[in-house]
Order: C-alpha cells, then sequence, then structure tokens
C-alpha cells in the first residue's frame, strides 16, 4: 500500500490494551495513533498494525477509529483473529462487506491511476 505521506508509522502507534481473549478466541487490541487525526483511514490502520505486532496471515478487523476533539489523536480498537470463519462468525458481516467495499474502490483508483501514467508515458 503506498501513502502519499510517510508519517513515520511504526512509532506514532502505542498499545492502550492488549487481552487475548479466550472466550472468543481473539485478541483485542486498543491502540492509539498520535498525530493522524482526520488523516488515518481503516485499510491504512490494518496495515501499520500488521506490520507494527508482526500479524501477517492473521485477519485484522478494525472495529472502530475514534478520533478525539482538539487533538490529532486517534483510538483504534482492533480485533485479531487467527480463523476467518470464526470471524464472520463472531463480527457483524456489514463491518466485512464495507471493508471490502473500501478495497474495491481504492484498487478501482489504483488501475485508473495506472492506466493514466500509462497514457502519458505513450
Amino acid at each position: 500500500m503506498k501513502y502519499l505521506k510517510d508519517f513515520g508509522y511504526m512509532s506514532i502507534i502505542q498499545t492502550v490494551n492488549d487481552v487475548n481473549n479466550a472466550f472468543l478466541s481473539r485478541r483485542e487490541l486498543i491502540c492509539n495513533f498520535t498525530g493522524l487525526g482526520g488523516k488515518l483511514k481503516k485499510l491504512e490502520a490494518i496495515d501499520m498494525i500488521t506490520k507494527e505486532f508482526k500479524l501477517s496471515g492473521k485477519i485484522v478487523i478494525p472495529m472502530r477509529l475514534q478520533t478525539h476533539v482538539g487533538k490529532s489523536l486517534i483510538t483504534g480498537t482492533f480485533y485479531i483473529y487467527e480463523d476467518e470463519a470464526l470471524a464472520k462468525k463472531h463480527v457483524n458481516p456489514i463491518i466485512f462487506e464495507r471493508l471490502e467495499k473500501t478495497k474495491a474502490k481504492q484498487s478501482e483508483a489504483d488501475n485508473a491511476k495506472n492506466e493514466a501514467t500509462t497514457e502519458k508515458s505513450e
């Protein structure tokens, strides 16, 4: 994923709460993103959390990104599952639909941008 600005992502994530919920077989992670108020998108947050906590191969679901009034701080709540079927069973399906819709829009925008650069170079 390409970012317009380099925010130095690895240093701005502060863990507030990190709990392994054995009952629901998931990890619940609450983090603060400092300096990104109004700039952070859910897909970028997923990418940042995956890189910071080395969660490749796991399902990371952003449940909530809350901005704070008067501060450039975002508090994010994430659920991390090992199994996608279990995640779809526990989490509201609307959340998955919204994530897929956002991914589709982003890939469409990337394709359009690639086509535009290809046309300019010819």
